[in-house]
């Protein structure tokens, strides 16, 4: 076989008829249709309205003050370039696959495989960080119950190396003795880290540390989407009635509590703290794009997604704008820098009995997004295997329940081990990552419909389109914005000066001067081809997200990339159906 046709295979494109002949052929095994308009809006309210409303806009609102409901606008807009992207494929591709399939009917087999094994830190892993913030929120509830708990008869103590990760448990000493050398007092997340490392049970010198709590959850939930989606969408359903009837409650009962001399100065620490909170707020948007991985198990999935997901932004932007100014209202900003702000306030304000209430409501929400993110990962498995990239098995649905019940498995595996070896910080910003590369291929993906030579085979007619603004005006525009405030942004945005200070090479700066390369060239392409600017600053805003994560976290990404490239050349390539129908064309021939 030639190089030319290996390039030729890898780059081969999927179309929309072959994957409804493809879907047609499934029919035997397939999944159950019953989502409604209704039930995909509180899949995508379930995964965002989450830790974002319980944490992120604390800390964010601390930095940016009374300013940070403009950040919720910002970031909404920014989100919102990727969810009409995502809505125009939805509705042209009502398959499971999501970005997966929306890359393969874009770019090929070899851009698809590489989304897809990114999409596993976005759901699996990321699902990892839910289970750590789960953890957190349970052990907190369970705190602020052991006076009533002990009032009838069950005064228990768990001990701290049942509830920690092992990762930073390990490196509690050595963080422990540097604060001290320093002079310094050590924190209580410090404290509870070196707590669980002296009093672990250890067999062999290996200390018996795990996160127990996060574990279990993620046992709970993977039953439930194995046992059926009607089942998990009544219960994301229920949560999302409940947690929306508490932030009811926190604002309607806050409104009595506002004193608007809170709002002044509305914008404390100007843009620079407005913005400080973007990656927070941002990650607690993304999860609209797991609506998609239920196209087929929704009764009408080429009206409906794109419907569901333009909604959840709308709704949870509205939501978490006025749950910023009922915050920064009831006390000052300065204040808000808390895991439990809504907890937090009601508490400062002597209403201690809601407490309770929020905390318990915190448990819920983050429960309602490990559901969701955890429906999304067995799809994308599905889908990937239905190509031949992965086991047949992965592809599998259960005879019963009617769900990918083995895929869902190894995703409940995925999730489990990197909560007993990893901390939350690192597969936080692995997920972040392998998201806003997802993000960042399906924008770009509308750009390949907007100039291929055959748009039908990307875009049905009746489908949902992105919406057309003059690219070759605003996104030029954007640029010479970016250069003209280039001066003023942190030392990492500049690509001049000098990259060695201190005899410290500045790593940092590669990933903006790679993304000011792309939006040069970017620009130049949309004079070129006319294209619609809302797909091009898509792209420009998610790899200006990935540029913030830093050079560290772009090795990491690197070498997930090259072990999915390693896995791919070993299995995906020589067993994809992709070959084997070329293979069988070629013998007809």
């Amino acid at each position: 076989m030639t190089w030319e046709s290996i390039k030729a295979r890898l780059l081969k494109r999927k179309t929309l008829s072959q994957i409804d002949r493809e879907i047609e052929s499934e029919s035997s095994q397939s999944l159950v249709r019953s989502l409604t308009l209704f039930d995909l809006t509180c899949f995508g309210i379930a995964a965002v309205i989450g830790a974002g409303a319980f944490t992120t806009i604390g800390k964010a609102s601390y930095d940016g003050g009374p300013a940070i409901s403009v950040l919720f606008v910002i970031t909404a807009v920014a989100c919102l370039f990727s969810a009409l992207c995502y809505a125009q494929f939805a509705s042209s591709i009502p398959v499971s696959g999501s970005a997966y399939t929306y890359a393969f009917v874009a770019f090929g087999e070899l851009t698809a495989w590489m989304i897809g094994w990114n999409l596993l830190m976005e759901y699996a892993i990321g699902n990892s960080v839910l289970a750590f913030a789960w953890s957190s929120y349970f052990m907190n509830l369970l705190e602020g119950m052991q006076g009533w708990l002990a009032s009838i008869g069950l005064n228990f103590h768990i001990p701290q190396w049942l509830v920690q990760d092992y990762y930073s448990c390990a490196r509690a000493p050595e963080q422990a003795a540097a604060v001290e050398a320093a002079g310094g007092t050590l924190n209580g997340e410090l404290q509870r880290h070196l707590e669980a490392w002296q009093t672990a049970p250890s067999l062999g010198g290996f200390k018996f540390i795990v996160d127990l709590p996060a574990i279990l959850i993620n046992l709970l939930v993977t039953g439930l989407v194995i046992i059926g989606i009607q089942e998990s969408k009544r219960v994301s359903n229920a949560m999302v009635l409940l947690k929306m009837a508490v932030v009811l409650m926190v604002v309607l009962i806050g409104f009595f509590y506002i004193k608007p001399e809170n709002w002044s100065p509305f914008a404390p620490n100007g843009l620079e703290g407005v913005f400080k909170g973007i990656a927070g707020v941002f990650f607690a948007y993304i999860g609209f794009d797991a609506i998609s991985t239920t196209a087929e198990e929704c009764k009408n999935a080429q009206r409906d997604i794109p419907r569901a997901t333009l909604l959840t932004l709308l709704l949870c932007t509205i939501i978490y704008i006025i749950l910023s100014f009922t915050l920064t209202g009831m006390i000052s900003y300065k204040e808000l820098n808390v895991d439990d702000p809504l907890a937090y306030v009601f508490g400062k304000v002597g209403l201690p009995s809601l407490v309770g209430i929020i905390s318990l409501s915190a448990v819920i929400a983050t429960t309602s997004v490990f559901l969701v993110f955890q429906l999304g990962q067995p799809r994308i498995f599905m889908s990937m295997a239905r190509d031949g990239l992965l086991p047949k098995r992965f592809a599998s649905i259960h005879p019963r329940f009617k769900t990918p019940a083995f895929a869902s498995v190894i995703t409940g595996l995925m999730v489990a081990l990197p909560t007993v070896f990893l901390n939350s910080q690192f597969v936080t910003d692995l997920a972040s990552i392998g998201t806003l590369f997802a993000f960042m291929f399906v924008c770009a993906g509308i750009l390949v419909s907007d100039t291929h030579d055959s748009r039908a085979d990307l875009v049905r007619p009746s489908g949902f389109r992105v919406p057309h603004l003059p690219g070759h005006v605003i996104v030029p525009m954007c640029l010479v914005a970016y250069l003209a405030i280039l001066s003023k942004l942190p030392q990492s945005h500049q690509f001049w000066g000098d990259w060695m200070p201190e005899g410290k090479f500045h790593y940092d700066r590669i990933p903006y001067l790679i993304f000011l390369s792309v939006f040069l060239g970017l620009s130049v392409a949309a004079i070129r081809y006319r294209w619609s600017a809302i797909p091009v600053l898509g792209v420009v805003i998610n790899l200006y997200l990935i540029a913030g994560l830093g050079a560290l976290n772009w090795t990491w990404f690197s070498i997930w990339c090259l072990i999915g490239l390693l896995v791919y050349t070993c299995y995906g390539y020589h067993h994809s159906r992709r070959r084997l129908d070329d293979s069988h064309g070629a013998i007809n021939r």
